[in-house]
This record gives structure tokens, C-alpha cells and sequence, in this order.
């Protein structure tokens, strides 16, 4: 037993709460335990000058931590004057980890914003902004499939994260800070609804792991993984491969 209860392959309780933001094309709370990350997607009509006259669309996030998410208060990037790279690195990879599953093409010239804020802060942070931003995106292009301008959500199939980890010889799933904050080896698997990966971020904190404890994590976080499409799918609805 962990220190909240749960066994080591057993991932703590998911909220999910969809159009919490009024006038907001799609938005989303995502609570995993303890964190609790607000995802708001905004459609735009555009996309980046790098992009234009492709024909594409293009997806890109922002993600930040408000001050007093965690006991102990964060200084605002915005006054500290630039942004740290631990926030630049997560901002990267809840783009890439959506735009791996998009159907620019069939996108058009459109940009999708997410912009992930963490309200509280107990390990996971990443992960949660990726499951949740997937959902509030597909809300937020909803309406162009009501209205025909699309006809079809342009997204080929679901994608969500989860954090995996060792912690006193033992592999967990899900790992909350005080886990995190003492992992041995910690990992964040971001994989998709088919079972195929995206992206995975893997680190010995402590010492070497080898190749069967690197299987053993892999195959924990793609069972989390699973799960947490298993609750997207509930929400949304959607087959991507009919």
C-alpha cells in the first residue's frame, strides 16, 4: 500500500469537468488526486506566418503555474521576466504530443491554443495538461462539425500521459509529489488510444535501471494510459477509427 492508499498499479481518481469557462471554445478541469489543471482551447482563423498558405492547421499549447499552486509560492514568470525551461519543455510537449494524433490537412488553416494552468499542484502536472487539452480541443472544434464547416473532428485518435515510477524498488503508477519527489526512476508515458506511443521521458534519479525494470514502467504506464483514454472516450464520445 502507498502512502494514499492506492496499490502500486493503481491510478488515483480523475475528475473531468468540461465546459467550465463561459465563452471559452472549449475548456476543461482535469483533477488526478490532489492536482488540478484548468485546459482552455481557443480556435483561431489562422495559423502562424510559418504555416500560412500550407493549407494546414497547426495545434501549440501554454502551460503555467499559478503562484500559490504548491505550498511553497511560485514567482510569476511574467515577473521574473522570462519563461523558465522546465515551462518551455512542457509547453512543447503537450503541442507535440496533440499535433501527433492531428489531421492537419483536414484542419484547414485553423490554430488551436491550449492554454494549461495548474491550479494545484501534486505531481503529474504534464501529464493531466495533456489528457485534459485533448478533450477541450476536441470541444472546441465540435461546433465547425455541427455547422459543416468540418466534417469530421480532425483528430486521427485520442492521446493522454501518465507519470510511472520507482519508488523503494517498487514500480508505481500515477506517482504524486512526495512519490515523485523520491523516485528512484521516474517516467511519463504519453501514448494513444491504439496503444501506440508518442513520447516517452524516462530518468534514473538514482544509480542505473536496466532494460527489464525500463519494460516493466513502460508496460505500467501504457495500462494508465488505457485507462485514461477508456475516460476521454466516455466524455467525448468519438470513434476515430469508424
Amino acid at each position: 500500500m502507498r502512502s494514499d492508499g492506492r496499490s502500486a498499479s493503481q491510478m488515483r481518481e480523475v475528475k473531468i469537468t468540461r465546459h467550465c469557462l463561459k465563452g471559452v471554445e472549449g475548456s476543461v478541469m482535469i483533477e488526478m488526486g490532489d492536482t488540478r489543471v484548468l485546459c482552455a482551447a481557443t480556435l483561431e482563423e489562422k495559423v502562424p506566418p510559418f504555416m500560412k498558405g500550407r493549407g494546414l492547421g497547426w495545434v501549440t499549447a501554454e502551460y503555467g503555474m499559478l503562484p500559490r499552486s504548491s505550498p511553497q509560492r511560485i514567482d510569476r514568470e511574467a515577473v521574473r521576466g522570462k519563461l523558465q525551461g522546465r515551462t518551455q519543455e512542457i509547453m512543447r510537449l503537450i503541442g507535440r504530443s496533440l499535433r501527433s494524433t492531428l489531421d492537419p490537412k483536414a484542419m484547414g488553416e485553423r490554430q488551436l491554443i491550449l492554454d494549461c494552468d495548474v491550479i494545484q499542484a501534486d505531481g503529474g502536472t504534464r501529464c493531466a495538461s495533456i489528457t485534459g487539452a485533448f478533450i477541450a480541443a476536441v470541444d472546441a472544434l465540435q461546433p465547425l462539425v455541427a455547422a459543416g464547416t468540418l466534417p469530421k473532428i480532425p483528430f486521427k485518435d485520442y492521446v493522454a500521459a501518465i507519470s510511472v515510477g520507482v519508488i523503494e524498488g517498487q514500480a508505481r503508477l500515477d506517482l504524486h509529489y512526495l512519490e515523485d519527489s523520491t523516485a528512484e526512476v521516474d517516467m511519463n508515458v504519453v501514448g494513444t488510444g491504439s496503444g501506440d506511443l508518442v513520447e516517452l521521458g524516462s530518468t534514473a534519479e538514482k544509480g542505473t535501471f536496466g532494460r527489464a525494470r525500463f519494460l516493466e514502467l513502460l508496460d505500467l504506464g501504457q495500462k494508465g494510459v488505457a485507462e485514461l483514454v477508456a475516460l476521454q472516450r466516455a466524455e467525448l464520445g468519438i470513434d476515430f477509427h469508424a
